[in-house]
This record gives structure tokens, C-alpha cells and sequence, in this order.
């Protein structure tokens, strides 16, 4: 089978797109696929109709692969591809949107708000910011409501820290949100379509916890997501049998909320004192770089990184 694996463009995600990219194509020619790899630009459709593939394998990690863009495109030229469909991306991608759903659907996130940077001046927002300290009440965690990697994420622990917390955040994106801080144990899911050797979908299944463990950091930030030996990984989280099995059903129960296909990610955290789990975000196409969370916790249910690959593949034929 020929298989574009589209990986890089713009974002600043870049890099990490490109290791993604790279793992993949090793394991598809090894699978006995023939992989090109297609860097996301101007002239993608060009290359695309001229490299003629039979699959696209979406390893492109930022706005354009993460947000619909991409999948919308390729579905209007009739391409099979890995992972959710457009709306599924758009709803994930969307923090505050995620959030709103996840709400109104009883499944546990942190109390949160979210404006665009131009209700700042525009609606006169900046005179009600100090409504933020009764809710969702300080200590705050402070992102766009787009992307992923920590990428422009703060803290805010009192409405001195705000105003420069919204200006990282802002300069990643024109909305954020701003979330209640949950201090705990940084929890992730990951959940595949498919089965090893079978074609056609089946239930997805949740992979075993892995719990991050930044060593240098207050939080996961991105240097610790993407440099070797900043952050210790356990998988499977060491976690009481009925927490960890909670915290798996929760990210089915989002996977399916947001309409998610193949594969996705979902991030969560264990609060130190209450034990109470909430759902930060879902991330739809996870990176499969060497330190990446997916990966890892294939490997922890025995699925190897070239089988991991191959599931994932199947779900551009499952749709």
C-alpha cells in the first residue's frame, strides 16, 4: 500500500511533527508499506495528487492537522486518512468548546471561563476580571484555547500574576481559558480503534495509564513533553485498581462525546487530597515521537510500536 505521511507545516509544533513523521515512516516500510512523506505546505494538494496514495497517515501535530483543516481537505479530494473527521477535531481542538461539552454531559472538568482578547477592550471585559477570584477563584491555569504542548500556558496565583499570564497566553491565540488549578497527578489515556489483524472497527479500547512525572518543572511543560529524561513516565500509573479503571472509562466516555475516530489522547488529573478526577483536554492526534505518551502506553498492553502504527492506519478504511 502507498501511504503519504503528512507531517511538519507551520505550526510550532513543527519539529515534533517531523520525529512523529519519521517514527512512522520506519514502521509502515517495515510493515512493507511504501511511505513518502509529505511536509504540509502551499502546495499540498499538488503533492498529494502526484504522490497518488492509498492512505494518508496524519502525523501533523499544531492547527492546521489538529483543528479539521486538513481532514476537511482531504476528504473533499476523496483520500482515506487516519484518525477523527473534521467536526470531531474542531470540538476537541476547541478547549473551551471540550470543556462546555464535557460539562453539559456530567463528566468532571475544571470550572473555567474563556473570552477573546478583543472583549478585553471592546466589551470592557478587563473591568470584570476581578470576578476571576471568586470564579473559578485563584490559583488559575492560564492557555489558548487552541493547540497543544503547553505551548503558552501559565499560572496565575493571585490577579497580580493575571495580566502577564494573558499576554502568553494571547500571544498563541486570540481566545483562552482560564481554569481553576488542580494540583495533582498528571494522568493521560490514550484510546485506539481496531484490532490487530481485523478490518473492520471495533469498540475502542482504552490503553493503561501513564502518569507524568516532570522533574525540573511545577507543570508538564513543553520542554519536558519533547526532551529525553526531563520528564519520568510510569506505565501503568501506579494507581488503586478502581481510580485507574475510573479513569479509563472517563476517556472513553469523552472519545465518544467528541466523536473521536482512530485515536486520540485524553489528559487529566488526580487531585492530591479529594482523589476526584477532571478532564483538562483531548488531543487527536497524539504524538508518537520517542518520548511521546501513546507510544508507551501501546507498548504497556503489548501492542508494539509497529502494530501501534498499523491500528492506527486501519482506522483510515473504518470510517
Amino acid at each position: 500500500m502507498r501511504v503519504t505521511v503528512l507531517q511538519g507545516g507551520r505550526s510550532l509544533e513543527r519539529g515534533v511533527s517531523l520525529r512523529s513523521g519519521a517514527h512512522v515512516q520506519e514502521a509502515l516500510r517495515r510493515a512493507g508499506h511504501e511511505a513518502l512523506a509529505l511536509d504540509t505546505g502551499p502546495e499540498l494538494v499538488t503533492r498529494l495528487r502526484e504522490q497518488a496514495p492509498d492512505a494518508v497517515f496524519v502525523a501533523l501535530h499544531g492547527s492546521d492537522g489538529e483543528n479539521g483543516t486538513v481532514q476537511g481537505l482531504l476528504e473533499l479530494l476523496g483520500v482515506p486518512y487516519t484518525g477523527s473527521g473534521p467536526g470531531s477535531c474542531m470540538r476537541a481542538t476547541d478547549k473551551a468548546l471540550a470543556k462546555h461539552l464535557m460539562g453539559e454531559a456530567g463528566i468532571p472538568t475544571p470550572e473555567f471561563r474563556s473570552f477573546a482578547e478583543e472583549s478585553l477592550e471592546g466589551l470592557g471585559l478587563a473591568e470584570a476580571l476581578d470576578a476571576l477570584e471568586r470564579r473559578p477563584g485563584y490559583p488559575l491555569v492560564v492557555k489558548p484555547a487552541h493547540g497543544g504542548s503547553a505551548l503558552g500556558v501559565k499560572f496565575a496565583a493571585s490577579a497580580e500574576e493575571l495580566p502577564n499570564a494573558l499576554v502568553a497566553a494571547f500571544s498563541y491565540d486570540d481566545r483562552v481559558v482560564l481554569e481553576h488549578f488542580v494540583k495533582g497527578r498528571d494522568l493521560a489515556v490514550s484510546v485506539l480503534d481496531g484490532a490487530d489483524g481485523d478490518e473492520q472497527a471495533s469498540e475502542p479500547q482504552a490503553l493503561p495509564v501513564v502518569e507524568a512525572i516532570p522533574r525540573e518543572q511545577d507543570f508538564y511543560a513543553y520542554e519536558s513533553r519533547y526532551e529525553i529524561g526531563m520528564t519520568t513516565f510510569v506505565c501503568p500509573a501506579e494507581l488503586p485498581t478502581e481510580i485507574a479503571a475510573r479513569t479509563q472509562q472517563l476517556a472513553l466516555e469523552v472519545y465518544r462525546l467528541l466523536g473521536c475516530h482512530g485515536v486520540a489522547r485524553v489528559d487529566l488529573m488526580l487531585a492530591d487530597k479529594s482523589e476526584e478526577l477532571a478532564v483538562l483536554e483531548t488531543n487527536v492526534v497524539p504524538g508518537l515521537t520517542e518520548t511521546s505518551l501513546l507510544p508507551q502506553a501501546a507498548d504497556a498492553a503489548g501492542i508494539g510500536f509497529d502494530a501501534l502504527v498499523g491500528r492506527i492506519l486501519q482506522s483510515a478504511f473504518t470510517r
